[in-house]
């Protein structure tokens, strides 16, 4: 991805979320230039990967393939018991913006409509191989269990949301026709580093082409400062 386009999609989402009333923390606001001067005092946002976050998935279409995140609060997969058990997400979705099937080991979510247009999601169960299997698949929606045929679609408007059990296969995508939705995701410690695993190859960091200078930095670009180089401060109270 271009980092014009980059650019251009993070400050598209900051007038959505003014738009939604979606507050965003200080860091989102943060400069290149403002994280050369910042210390150890940002270890947690550092460590724990918050802030922005976007992917094409390696499709070179964003608008087909992609998602657009913003990592609120997160804890270390080295501290699960110790340290902050919990992330939030808030994350736009495009009409019929898929983010490709996949599932996760470690982390239990529950995925919300916040506002904007219906979130359509897909659920399944795979095989040892990685296949899909006809099983049917039981999930909560607000609290009520159901049970639906594999790859049926769960449609859900805002206010609703989902709980996405670990190893429940999933996709998801804005509403055909529809309105970008403001989706939150509030679940375990996310480390999308290894905790993603998707059902065809894709690429969950994109290649970024340095068109233009940042406006902001994504979540896996900050300065390393070297305090900050050994034990995670995430989620801990900053201590280390």
């Amino acid at each position: 991805m271009k980092r014009s386009e980059i650019n251009r999609l993070i400050g598209q989402a900051k007038e959505f979320f003014a738009s939604h009333h979606f507050q965003l923390p200080p860091f989102a606001h943060w400069t290149p230039e403002h994280w050369q001067r910042v210390g150890s005092e940002a270890d947690e946002i550092r460590q724990c990967h918050l802030g922005w976050d976007l992917t094409d998935f390696g499709s070179g279409d964003f608008h087909k393939v992609g998602l657009l995140l913003f990592t609120i609060r997160n804890g270390h997969p080295s501290l699960r018991k110790a340290g902050k058990a919990y992330a939030e997400k808030i994350m736009i979705v495009g009409p019929e913006q898929v983010t490709p099937w996949h599932h996760h080991k470690a982390k239990m979510e529950d995925i919300i409509n916040r506002g904007g247009g219906r979130l359509v999601l897909e659920v399944r169960h795979e095989d040892a191989k990685g296949r899909p299997t006809n099983e049917d698949v039981t999930v909560s929606t607000d609290g009520m269990r159901r049970t639906v045929p594999a790859n049926s679609t769960i449609v859900l408007s805002p206010g609703e949301s989902i709980t996405i059990p670990r190893h429940l296969v999933h996709q998801f995508y804005g509403e055909k026709n529809g309105q970008p939705v403001l989706v939150g995701e509030v679940s375990d410690v996310n480390d999308d580093a290894t905790d993603n695993y998707f059902s065809s190859p894709v690429g969950r960091f994109p290649e970024i082409v340095e068109d233009e200078p940042p406006v902001h930095l994504l979540c896996m670009e900050y300065p390393v400062f070297p305090a900050a180089a050994s034990s995670p401060a995430c989620g801990n109270g900053g201590l280390k």
